[in-house]
């Protein structure tokens, strides 16, 4: 079930003994256990009734023996548990023989679930692995190795779409005003991840206040990456050929302390990217979306829109340097010159060097 399903059946109905919770995405996760917290256990014996358990550092069969026994302080209790995948069996023995050193806890878990305890609450939590690309088949693993479980949470990676909604409610929850190229620029600093989001437009609301709007100086002094906007105003200027302005952007980011290595990491995605639309022959955000999404490559609509201005003003020629450029950067960073503006200053030169 999606989070949304599992807060609706929380609020109306009473709890299962078990749930199993999948995927990394933090935010949704941290909603759905302080809404089951708030449901199993009452305020005053939540400290008593809630135990969270590592199974890192211990085996389902400790935990099930824990779920069987009656606490003396607590009618009520939420068993968490954490690292979920760490009871899956590891490793072949030589003799081609799984070994596995909780052999035996699939069956005693469905034995466990088919007499649970009254008014205890087991939550297995499994946030290593996601859906997508090659750790979906680990995450089908764990599935099937607790398919006594009958309640499935499903929290998968917000999409681009989602995510800008989520930062515009949370912005109207904290009476933020922000908007434009100012929610683009936060979107992408924080990459997708709603947890980050969260705190971000908090601790702008805090600093901003409700009287103004939330402008790209603010994102610079008080979001990490963001200082990615001006890696834009580069590229922007790298395709008009402004020299000017190309080494007055590499200027702002040494006075911002940018560590230039990353930076330009940003700016060899940025022209892959953009060579990678070129070959393909996309022609609009939307069909980028499209493009990068059906290869793996999540991104989001403020990026692809960049992404095709880069290819509007690159040639694929300039494209395939402006790439090579890149590399012999990134040469000159793990060679160990001293000065990292001056390198980036190079590349400037000799991307808008006259053909």
């Amino acid at each position: 079930m999606l989070p949304e399903q599992f807060l609706a059946r929380v609020a109306k109905q009473a709890s299962e003994p078990a749930y199993l919770f999948l995927g990394q995405e933090g935010y949704q996760r941290r909603i759905c256990k302080n809404a089951l917290i708030e449901r199993v256990l009452p305020a005053d014996r939540r400290a008593e009734g809630l135990t969270q358990i590592d199974l890192e550092n211990t085996t389902l069969s400790e935990v099930l023996d824990d779920a069987r026994s009656l606490s003396l302080f607590a009618s009520d209790r939420l068993i968490w548990i954490v690292g979920a995948e760490s009871a899956l069996p590891r490793r072949l023995t030589a003799g081609g023989d799984e070994e596995d050193p909780g052999r035996g806890t699939e069956s005693a878990l469905a034995s466990y679930l088919k007499a649970p305890t009254p008014g205890t609450v087991l939550v297995f939590e499994c946030s290593r692995y996601d859906f997508a690309g090659e750790e979906r088949a680990k995450l089908e693993r764990v599935e099937k190795f607790y398919s006594g479980i009958r309640a499935v949470v499903e929290f998968r990676q917000f999409t681009p779409e989602a995510s800008r909604f989520l930062a515009q409610e949370l912005a109207k929850r904290q009476r933020l005003k922000l908007a434009g190229a100012e929610l683009a620029g936060l979107l992408d600093a924080v990459a997708g991840d709603a947890n980050r989001l969260a705190a971000e437009i908090e601790k702008l609301s805090l600093f901003v206040g409700a009287e103004r709007s939330v402008t790209m100086d603010d994102l610079r002094a008080l979001v990490p990456n963001a200082a990615q906007s001006t890696i834009f105003t580069l590229v922007g200027a790298l395709g008009k050929g402004d020299r000017a302005r190309a080494l007055e952007s590499v200027n702002i980011l040494a006075r911002e302390g940018e560590y230039m290595p990353m930076a330009l990491t940003f700016l060899s995605t940025q022209f892959r990217l953009a060579l990678a639309a070129k070959e393909a022959r996309v022609s609009s955000a939307q069909q980028a979306q499209n493009f990068f999404t059906k290869i793996g490559v999540r991104i989001w609509r403020d990026r692809a829109e960049q992404v095709m201005a880069t290819t509007g003003a690159f040639s694929k020629e300039r494209l395939a340097q402006a790439v090579a450029l890149i590399y012999e950067t990134d040469k000159k960073f793990r060679e160990g010159y001293k000065d990292d503006g001056l390198i980036m200053e190079w590349l400037v030169l000799a991307l808008t060097a006259p053909n």
